[in-house]
């Protein structure tokens, strides 16, 4: 029988589309009393880190790939394969491991990477990859237009999904949810889908699939091990062209997987802090007219006369600011990402510093 220290340590990877609620439910996994030891690796689109500070504190361990998107680029898949391996390294381990994607990720590459490096595959056993999908959105993203011509991420998603959470199932009707979940069963139909509000969830129906195992995979996908590590794969600027290959498992075949190029992050830091009801005010014009091409909004803010950290966090044209824990000995600042379409940059950075206090009445305050 094989001892607890040389069992495989489980891994699920959480993915989902922008905005479904993979931070909320990683909260939810970090701060249930399950008595379990979990590390969580995180991995950021855009070059400013939000991801870490939206995850509230807990005795857990965050570790950041940053800057890129694993599920293309090979430096930043090697970073997480190195990650893997410092964790496995310790004297304390870990019960289990969460991977987070980036929302534009496609997690099968990712998954992929379980495979390919011999000393982590005989540590690690991949447990499932869990997509939740935002009952309000996903509908618009699984039939955009402008991806006709890439791998559209929100229908990838789900296809690989070994459990899809529908989450937010509270804000639309009980004949929109059935259409929803109608369409997700055209793309997947045997992974469990389970209804979820605020990301809650019975941690049971989303760790311990064991869906990877061996005589699971051999059962459900026979050639996953064959699936190339990267095609021609482009997120957006951070994101760079690598054709090189991570050695791979079986035969090399190009899918020619593109995001679409058009999606960008635009990321700001700022120490002064904000006039947040002007700010919310500009924020709630920019998204009315400019919803549909703002995929998703998150950020950590700085408010004037305020000693806590406020989260933003919007999807498309839904925005919501809620204080959180103070900033302590931290320094004070904000940062912010925007992720979309046709993003521009200087348009969006002055439409926000003309809500910075003055560096006068800060002094004065």
């Amino acid at each position: 029988m094989t001892s607890t220290s040389q069992r495989p340590i489980p891994v699920t990877i959480l993915t989902g589309f922008l905005g479904a609620g993979k931070t909320t439910l990683l909260n939810h996994i970090l701060t249930e009393k399950h008595g379990h030891r979990i590390a969580v690796i995180e991995n950021e689109f855009g070059e400013v880190d939000v991801d870490s500070d939206l995850v509230m504190a807990s005795e857990e361990e965050i570790f950041q790939v940053a800057n890129g998107c694993i599920c293309c680029v090979v430096d930043v898949r090697n970073d997480l394969v190195e990650i893997l391996q410092k964790l496995l390294d310790r004297k304390d381990q870990f019960d289990h491991i969460l991977v987070e994607t980036s929302g534009l990720a496609d997690p099968s590459p990712v998954a992929a990477t379980f495979f390919m490096d011999n000393e982590v595959a005989k540590k690690v056993v991949l447990d499932g990859i869990v997509t939740l999908v935002d009952a309000v959105h996903v509908q618009p993203h699984l039939d955009d237009p402008a991806l006709a011509e890439y791998d559209n991420q929100a229908v990838t998603q789900i296809v690989v999904a070994d459990r899809i959470l529908l989450n937010k199932s509270d804000l639309v009707s009980e004949s929109e949810l059935q259409e929803v979940e109608r369409r997700i069963r055209t793309l997947n139909s045997n992974a469990p889908l389970i209804r979820s509000v605020q990301a809650q969830v019975d941690l049971s129906q989303i760790l311990g699939l064991q869906t990877f195992e061996s005589d699971a995979l051999s059962m459900t996908d026979p050639d996953f091990l064959h699936q190339p590590a990267i095609g021609g794969h482009v997120c957006d600027t951070h994101c760079a062209h690598d054709h090189e290959r991570l050695p791979e498992i079986g035969q090399s075949v190009d899918l020619g997987h593109t995001h679409d190029p058009s999606v960008s992050s635009v990321s700001f830091v700022f120490d002064r802090p904000f006039e947040i009801d002007a700010l919310m005010q500009t924020l709630d014009g920019l998204l009315a007219e400019q919803g549909d091409d703002i995929f998703r909004v998150k950020g950590i803010l700085h408010v004037q006369g305020d000693d806590r950290r406020h989260v933003l966090q919007g999807v498309h044209r839904l925005l919501e600011l809620k204080p959180s824990i103070p900033w302590w000995d931290k320094a004070p600042s904000s940062k912010l990402v925007f992720i979309g379409r046709n993003l521009n940059a200087s348009l969006l950075r002055s439409a926000l510093t003309r809500h910075l206090v003055s560096i006068e009445a800060q002094e004065a305050a």
